[in-house]
């Protein structure tokens, strides 16, 4: 019997309903509300800064122009996920093939015109020249746009 109890099989089942207790404490101590709110706290903390050319607030367009703007945006961001997900999909066997002709379809590789900079060997020779740190900046903040329920105001 005490061999029954010390079984693999046991201790995972035993630390399986550990953690479903311990789900179900957290999920009472800290309800759903909270947690939603804290989240969005923390998102508005994360906000990247306007950049310089935002519309004035006497320019701005009418709301539904916006809602229509961020709807379509949406949707194209979300087609765009979409496709990428299915390039990568088929890039990995296709990246994997030698060139050739396959039925209708040439694959064939060239090189590529874009260039990035050797962050080693900057690196090296700021170091070799005594220049300190690579200086470096933060790259453009990425736009997002989701839909969010909005409470109805009271007149």
């Amino acid at each position: 019997m005490l061999q029954l109890l010390m079984s693999p099989r046991t201790a995972r089942t035993v630390r399986g309903l550990i953690g479903s207790v311990a789900d179900a404490v957290r999920s009472i101590v800290t309800p759903a509300a909270l947690v939603e709110a804290q989240q969005l706290e923390d998102i508005a903390t994360e906000t990247a800064p306007d950049p310089t050319d935002v519309y004035a607030a006497d320019e701005l367009p009418e709301v539904e122009a916006i809602e229509t703007a961020a709807a379509e945006y949406a949707v194209a961001a979300d087609q765009a996920r979409t496709a990428d997900r299915a390039k990568r999909k088929s890039r990995k066997l296709l990246d994997r093939l030698p060139a050739g002709l396959y039925g209708g379809w040439l694959v064939s590789r060239t090189p590529s015109s874009r260039q990035t900079a050797d962050l080693d060997a900057i690196r090296a020779t700021y170091e070799r020249l005594g220049l300190g740190d690579v200086p470096m900046k933060q790259s453009a903040p990425s736009l997002k746009v989701e839909r969010v329920d909005v409470p109805a105001l009271s007149a």
